[in-house]
């Protein structure tokens, strides 16, 4: 809740087990097509909800957000450029000019971490080794704690390559489990179909984000294929110029056809969770290195069985519900892409109870050494079906929390 409220997540209240709520701002609204099949779904279909996808953009902004200097979100959908009015949650629009406002906080720019400074002595990190990027000169930089928070690939980098003779494998990785359990979501399967009518409907502005179907099909029963469970995307759109574009034509006819839209569709598709395994890892290079001399990653992972078969039923059940409210021209399938292609890499440094198959406590503090903690994706031990990117700020939000009342008592 200190992180949506902070960031501003725009959605509904919509009281699932699988999907609790928290505080929110006004969702955007659906078209009257997706409202259309988001009835008939959940009337065909009473354990399945169809829902506003939960964004961080701001639709009413509050006081707070206000005096960061952030607005309105436009539904411009550009967000991946930028967002110039600060609607859209982002470090360098929230997070950085607060932490900048304390006073506190002391930017280096071009500066690639190499390493971790460990002192043997003590068992803690003194700070960490920094190559520039321009230059390609060394600096070091001292902490009494350090967090690791660079993305799950980038930060088992650092930490792999943070090695000593206490830590010949990567500084704190007493387990040897560092590196292991990658996992990406899976969204390998899809659905589509035309609704019929609504030819006097549009769309205005370009909302981004869409619908989102949350895990339904979560409690083992027997019949399944599989272990866990997915989500599902989902949006309505029309076929207009853009899509048409690039096709042949000429003349009054094909212009015509620029200015009027096609039949409206509908999509679904799938993020499956990936189960931690072991043999799914990453781990530095013998030879090659980069730019600023740091190992490259060699990444060994793939999808297993169980995720190939959740897929396949991710697409039947999808193409079953639209075909069951009486969409037309249904169609689905299941890809091939490989784990890397959802983009949410997690695992590699996990949390756990027990230190001897574990990298991280349940503070996202080092089994090892106390004064180090790892808050980004690599300390997930499962993936769940949701995108990971809130869970990442509530548990630094959380660590830090934790490690200023440890500080404060002497323990770090």
């Amino acid at each position: 809740s200190y992180v949506e409220t902070h960031a501003g997540i725009c959605c509904q209240e919509e009281n699932l087990p699988q999907l609790p709520d928290s505080v929110f701002l006004p969702p955007f609204e659906m078209t009257a097509p997706e409202k259309y099949v988001k009835a008939e779904i959940e009337k065909t279909f009473p354990d399945r909800k169809l829902i506003h996808g939960r964004q961080a953009h701001l639709t009413k902004p509050t006081q707070h957000h206000l005096s960061q200097g952030r607005a309105q979100c436009q539904a411009r959908n550009e967000c991946q450029k930028g967002c110039s009015f600060g609607a859209y949650f982002s470090t360098l629009s929230s997070t950085l000019p607060d932490a900048l406002a304390t006073g506190n906080l002391t930017i280096a720019p071009n500066s690639v971490v190499h390493s971790l400074i460990y002192d043997e002595v003590s068992n803690r990190v003194k700070g960490v080794r920094v190559i520039d990027n321009d230059d390609l000169s060394e600096r070091e930089y001292f902490a009494k704690t350090v967090f690791v928070c660079a993305s799950t690939l980038g930060s088992t980098q650092i930490l792999m390559n943070s090695t000593s003779k206490k830590y010949p494998n990567g500084i704190g990785n007493s387990s040897r489990v560092l590196g292991h359990y990658l996992m990406d979501h899976n969204y390998n399967a899809w659905a589509t179909g035309e609704i019929t009518g609504f030819e006097d409907e549009f769309y205005k502005g370009r909302r981004p984000g869409g619908l989102y179907m949350p895990n339904f099909n979560y409690q083992p029963d027997g019949k399944r294929k599989f272990l866990r469970g997915y989500g599902l995307s989902a949006s309505a759109w029309r076929p207009n110029w853009s899509e048409l574009r690039s096709n042949d034509g000429f003349g009054v006819e094909f212009k015509n056809l620029l200015k009027s839209p096609g039949n409206w569709q509908f999509y679904m598709g799938a993020q499956g969770e990936m189960l931690p395994r072991y043999e799914n890892q990453v781990s530095l290079h013998p030879t090659l290195k980069d730019k600023w001399g740091i190992p490259q990653l060699e990444i060994n992972c793939q999808f297993s069985k169980n995720e190939t078969d959740m897929m396949l039923d991710a697409a039947e059940q999808s193409a079953k519900m639209l075909k069951a409210i009486g969409l037309t021209n249904v169609e689905s399938g299941v890809l091939h892409k490989p784990p890397g292609s959802g983009i949410h890499e997690l695992g590699t440094a996990r949390m756990g109870r027990d230190p001897k198959n574990s990298f991280l406590n349940g503070f996202n503090q080092s089994h090892d050494i106390a004064n180090l903690f790892v808050t980004d994706g690599s300390s997930f031990c499962s993936s769940a079906t949701q995108n990971p990117s809130l869970t990442f700020m509530a548990l630094t939000v959380r660590a830090v929390d934790y490690a200023t009342k440890e500080m404060k008592a002497g323990r770090i």
